[in-house]
């Protein structure tokens, strides 16, 4: 008995041994499969295009020059082009997370007719293609007069089917007996929203910010549809223009690319803590 005993031991050590590793190596091959793009587009824009051509698998350049870095300020109005992305990504984020978490509160604690129905049409235009919508869209910002100004750009995407989903369903894991303390105090729906719900939901919060925040900074489609002229362009959509409108440089474009991505990576960092809270505790009742 004992030597099967041990024997058994030693199979299900040997086996969480090979699982182990099996894991790190999935792990492994992931990280590598996600950071060398990063590691490629970073070596090009300290390359120089011969360089570039003579070796373009290489990670390591033979020769390191700042002249990407220098030709993005040179080249391009990189500086106008950064504050639009700020502008786009920065007030757009914010007000999502104003008009979708004052939905998420309606849809999940205020008691009405068509709530359900309501929010079923809600997670409905998650399957809407934002393509589809493009057309009609941009109609209306024609007729508005909002084509090629921070309005148009903005109040189109101001809100978020997913946002409102992911912060009711977080709104929801809230004890109501909390609401009726507070009501008991004389609060209403606005005083309970901010001062019960939304300290409460800084983890989901924080994760909509986020999301949305690298979808916006990233956005390429939109910017280019709605705007015209160089002057109110973002980050995505003048670099794809300056790389079809002249002979490419690929160090200045992939440098432009490597300095955009630096805000998400800051973001992402400051916010990490949040983000895993609110995936990790957002509810799905």
């Amino acid at each position: 008995m004992s030597i099967d005993s041990s024997r058994l031991q030693h199979r299900s050590t040997a086996a969480a041994r090979a699982g182990t590793t099996a894991k790190w190596l999935v792990v492994g091959i992931g990280v590598v499969v996600a950071v060398v793009p990063f590691l490629w587009m970073l070596s090009v824009s300290f390359r120089t295009e011969q360089d570039l051509f003579e070796n373009p698998a290489s990670l390591i350049p033979q020769a390191w020059t700042l002249h990407g870095y220098i030709g993005v300020w040179e080249q391009l109005p990189f500086l106008r082009l950064l504050l639009n992305t700020v502008i786009f990504a920065g007030v757009t984020t914010v007000l999502t997370l104003v008009f979708d978490s004052l939905c998420a509160y309606a849809l999940a604690r205020m008691q009405f007719r068509g709530r359900n129905v309501a929010f079923v049409l809600v997670l409905a235009t998650l399957m809407v293609p934002f393509q589809v919508t493009l057309i009609p869209v941009f109609i209306e910002l024609f007729h508005l007069g909002w084509l090629n100004t921070y309005q148009g750009l903005i109040i189109p995407r101001a809100t978020s089917a997913f946002g409102i989903f992911l912060l009711r369903q977080s709104f929801m894991s809230i004890p109501v007996e909390l609401d009726e303390a507070a009501r008991i105090d004389g609060a209403g729906h606005l005083r309970i929203y901010r001062q019960v719900i939304l300290p409460l939901s800084k983890p989901a919060l924080a994760t909509v910010a986020l999301l949305n925040f690298m979808a916006l900074w990233n956005d390429l489609l939109w910017p280019l549809i709605v705007t015209s002229t160089p002057e109110m362009r973002t980050l995505p959509a003048g670099l794809t223009l300056f790389g079809g409108a002249h002979v490419t440089d690929h160090a200045v474009l992939l440098a432009g690319a490597t300095i955009s991505l630096l805000p998400l990576a800051i973001a992402f960092f400051l916010a990490q803590r949040y983000f895993v809270a609110g995936v990790a505790t957002t509810g799905l009742k």
